[in-house]
């Protein structure tokens, strides 16, 4: 059975609520004003409004606008959730550790993807629609294409920080010991000495030499502390690390 449109509707600005945390941005979902949240089906128009319980001074409009057989043609199980990327497993029970800096990235992001790029792109979509035959309009094919592939980045952003925990590093400023957010450098069984910050999994970026918190690295080098010998298990056998510093950011002043 297909799902139904409306409470998907409904559900996602619940979610995209409970992330954006009601902080009020002039326009957008967390502005005093109606947000509209479109979701096209077959035939149709319906608007609904909804006030929040705990918010009555807040509310929103979810329009539910109907749609030509050129928007139909594609299947419409392109837009699932089964096309989102796939999300790193986490340890069984354990929480989606982030920076602040890493959840305001995210956030940032996905605030950018609602507010700017996606009305942008449908914009130009409805433009291309009504300059006739769509089958061959580069503008419409790749709108649809594009817009498909927000809509995804939206739930996957949305869905990650939903689950996020905020774990600010520089409250262990000064330990010798590795926690999460900690920059460590290391000396392998060679002698050959590297430097990582453990960062969470969504916000670690390589190229930064930064490593996620369940990478094997990271996972047996926490709790360490200078001077300590952990064994690091490898295809090739196991191999000793030996930390040899360990820092965090200092807590910035509060204004």
């Amino acid at each position: 059975m297909g799902s139904n449109p409306t409470l998907s509707a409904i559900a996602a600005v619940a979610q995209l609520d409970r992330v954006l945390g009601y902080e009020p941005r002039g326009r957008g979902f967390n502005s005093c004003q109606p947000h509209q949240f479109e979701v096209l089906i077959p035939k149709g128009v319906r608007t609904f409004w909804f006030l929040h319980c705990k918010f009555l001074q807040r509310c929103f409009c979810v329009k539910i606008q109907s749609m030509n057989k050129a928007f139909t043609k594609e299947t419409d199980g392109q837009d699932d959730d089964d096309e989102l990327p796939s999300l790193p497993a986490l340890p069984k029970g354990s929480k989606n550790y982030m920076t602040p800096h890493g959840y305001q990235t995210l956030k940032a992001e996905l605030l950018e993807l609602i507010d700017n790029e996606r009305p942008k792109i449908v914009e130009i979509v409805h433009w291309a629609a009504s300059n006739g035959d769509r089958s061959e309009n580069g503008d419409y094919l790749y709108g649809k294409k594009r817009l498909r592939e927000i809509d995804r980045r939206i739930r996957f952003l949305t869905k990650r920080l939903e689950i996020a925990e905020v774990v600010n590093p520089s409250v262990h400023y000064g330990s010798e010991q590795v926690f999460f957010g900690a920059t460590v450098t290391y000396a392998d069984d060679e002698g050959v000495e590297r430097t990582i910050t453990i960062k969470g999994i969504d916000e670690a970026d390589s190229s930064k030499a930064e490593v996620s918190w369940i990478a094997p690295v990271a996972r047996v080098l926490l709790k360490s502390k200078i001077g300590d010998e952990v064994p690091l298990p490898t295809p090739a056998g196991v191999r000793t690390l030996e930390v040899l510093d360990v820092s965090y950011p200092a807590p910035q002043a509060e204004s």
